[in-house]
């Protein structure tokens, strides 16, 4: 199905194709904002109040061997609720995207080089991403970008958390268990006084 302008995939709101064959060997530069339909459903598949702005700003470079080397900046506003006082708050994200995109049967290949470099004091990359069917879309990876940096449990700056105090219970003090053991072990009727 074709998707016409204002229609959203529920699974992938925001897609911004690139046909790998069509990049320039000096690289290309997108900038990329997602509309307000895309930001509805991405708020929806993310489980947020809203989405109020999200754009990206990417570099797409050729490398050897087919891969392309993806870096720059997505940004965006995001409604959440406060889990301390469930009040309605903002909250910016600016998070950094690097990695490298390979064609599919190269993937097994870099993913072994990464399992080496694990197991070797050198640092480790990030396992590359596959080019699928010749493009990468870079509203896809913006919006993953995006979804990582979401923080599960926001707060407001002043909100501090206070548990709810109980009364005491009465029956609850250092001497109760024992007091109860002392019941049990009276016979029946013992409690009444002895007639002189």
């Amino acid at each position: 199905m074709n998707r016409t302008p204002g229609m959203t995939n529920k699974t992938d709101p925001w897609s911004v194709p690139v046909t790998v064959a069509q990049i320039p060997d000096a690289g290309l530069h997108r900038d990329i904002e997602a509309g307000r339909a895309v930001r509805e459903a991405m708020a929806e598949v993310a489980g947020l109040r809203e989405i109020l702005s999200a754009s990206a700003s990417l570099d797409v470079t050729p490398k050897s061997g087919g891969r392309f080397h993806v870096a720059g900046r997505v940004r965006a506003r995001i409604g959440q609720t406060c889990v301390v006082t469930l009040d309605p708050i903002e909250n910016d994200i600016d998070e950094p995207i690097d990695l490298i995109f390979a064609p599919p049967e190269q993937i097994p290949e870099l993913a072994d080089l990464v399992d080496e470099a694990a197991e070797s004091d050198v640092e480790i990359p990030d396992p590359p991403e596959p080019v699928v069917n010749g493009v990468i879309d870079l509203g896809r990876l913006a919006t993953d970008a995006l979804f990582l940096a979401i923080d599960p449990y926001p707060r407001k700056p002043d909100a501090v958390f206070d548990p709810p105090v109980e009364a005491p219970d009465p029956e609850d003090h250092p001497f109760a268990a024992l007091k109860a053991l002392q019941l049990e072990a009276k016979p029946p009727g013992s409690n009444k006084p002895r007639k002189r």
